[in-house]
């Protein structure tokens, strides 16, 4: 190997180990006082009071998807970060292929109203979804059946979880009155829609084995907390 070429690799190999080094320390989110994260069965077992202790004020974790399915951990990541001080919310994922309604009596079926818990949150995305690409007016019409019926029985606005060519593609020209969780990994989203959640990144947290998706809420403590069901 021609010395230049070794030094080359050897200057580049240096280059990516500082970057990696950097990459496992970054933290978009650090301007914000609140952070969380959002969990699912993917995560594995937790350990909620490390996770709690490693700065971790909220979590939103899966409990339902499409018109039937159940996360296995649902139920344990609920009673475990309720006792561990972790103020939660459920999510849903959205599929195209099942009926609003029958989405909404899924979630309602699976996630009690407890005081305290952080509004239901509804998954919007293209990623993992069924390969069926609706009409704007047809998907619109199933959001706003599950909307209508998860809010009376919630008695609240839901949170709308959304990356931005999914807000764009079916929400922009006439966004629901939901609150916006904006996913945005790296940096800061600006512009439309306003967010007060905005899942940043994926890294590590004590007591979950492997990655995480991590998130910051807009305000202080106080201001996650009346966002809660009797807030």
């Amino acid at each position: 190997m021609r010395p230049w070429l070794r030094y080359g690799l050897i200057a580049v190999g240096a280059l990516l180990v500082v970057a990696a080094a950097i990459w496992q320390f970054y933290d978009p989110g650090s301007g914000y006082a609140v952070r969380g994260v959002d969990v699912s069965h993917h995560q594995g077992r937790i350990d909620w009071d490390a996770l709690a202790a490693d700065d971790t004020s909220f979590a939103y974790i899966k409990a339902t998807e499409g018109g039937d399915w159940v996360d296995s951990r649902f139920e344990e990541n609920w009673n475990a970060s309720r006792d561990s001080g972790v103020i939660r919310g459920a999510y849903h994922f959205f599929t195209f292929c099942r009926p609003g309604i029958e989405q909404a009596a899924n979630l309602i079926a699976t996630v009690p109203v407890e005081p305290g818990m952080l509004p239901p949150a509804v998954d919007l995305e293209f990623g993992g979804n069924c390969d069926a690409r609706p009409a704007v007016a047809d998907f619109r019409a199933e959001l706003a059946a599950f909307l209508d019926a998860t809010e009376a029985h919630y008695g609240t606005r839901l949170v709308a979880y959304v990356p931005n060519d999914f807000y764009e593609a079916y929400l922009a020209a006439d966004p629901p009155d939901v609150v916006w969780w904006v996913r945005s990994l790296g940096w800061e989203p600006s512009g439309e829609p306003q967010w007060t959640f905005w899942q940043y990144f994926i890294g590590e947290k004590d007591g979950v084995a492997g990655r995480v998706d991590r998130n910051a809420f807009v305000g202080d403590l106080n201001g996650l907390r009346a966002l809660t069901l009797d807030g």
